[in-house]
């Protein structure tokens, strides 16, 4: 299995416009961060995790051009699905399912709803909604991938366990127990870490700290990260040495 960051940036992105702080002004690659997106390759399934005003751009990044098996939403929030227009070109493979529960399935079809009608007019994207409940596996092909309830603030959103070994989380705040067990015995997690400073929907760098030791992964990388959090290359220096910032272009081999 290989992980692939797209996006490792928080809503606004890095930089952020307009602004001139020594983050948002770097010539380092690994401070410019595009909105928060993961591509997995298992043995046999190209996954993608949330889709992003920034999709277009990732993509153009990545090659070869192939089929995406799956798109796996966390959340309805315009930074994790305002690219889902831009998949036309992926249906080139066939039709794309795009798997999230019930309340983001009802914010999809009233957000982008000539995406998901009956009868669809030539040009739009080939993608069809799969509706999954936290804590129940489903497939792709033969790669499980079991939802995960976490909270974002007071909405209740969804991370990911894929294949067993990738733990996937973003915009959380909170974990619930069972979301904890849930998340035991992967090997490598991707989750949060919003900046230093509190934040009423969102974790801090220590909070992040805390729930990656309790979740015991080998490796973890931090992403959805805004300027605040400070220079990549000083930052990192700060981190144990099995958690890590990740970056825009990151691969992880699991």
């Amino acid at each position: 299995m290989k992980l692939r960051i797209l996006g490792s940036g928080t809503s606004t992105g890095v930089p952020e416009v307009g602004c001139t702080c020594p983050v948002c002004t770097s010539t380092d690659p690994r401070d410019n961060r595009l909105r928060a997106s993961s591509l997995i390759h298992t043995d046999d399934a190209v996954i993608l995790i949330d889709c992003g005003p920034d999709f277009r751009e990732q993509m153009l990044r990545v090659s070869p051009f192939e089929r995406i098996d799956a798109v796996l939403i966390t959340h309805e929030h315009y930074d994790h699905v305002g690219g889902l227009d831009d998949l036309r070109p992926f249906c080139r493979f066939g039709e794309i399912p795009v798997y999230t529960d019930g309340y983001i399935v009802d914010h999809l079809c009233a957000r982008m709803p000539y995406c998901f009608v009956d009868k669809k007019y030539p040009g739009i994207p080939r993608i069809y909604l799969k509706q999954v409940e936290a804590g129940k596996p489903f497939y792709v092909h033969t790669t499980e991938v079991v939802p995960v309830r976490v909270m974002h603030g007071k909405l209740p959103i969804l991370g990911y366990r894929i294949g067993g070994r990738l733990g996937y989380i973003t915009d959380m705040s909170a974990i619930p127990d069972e979301s904890y067990e849930q998340l035991k015995g992967v090997e490598v997690l991707v989750i949060n870490a919003l900046r230093p400073q509190p934040h009423p929907t969102h974790q801090t760098i220590s909070e992040a700290l805390a729930a990656a030791e309790r979740i015991g992964a080998r490796e973890t990388y931090f992403i959805h990260m805004s300027h605040h959090v400070g220079l990549h290359r000083v930052i990192s220096e700060q981190l144990p040495p099995h958690i890590h910032f990740a970056y825009d272009g990151l691969e992880v081999d699991l």
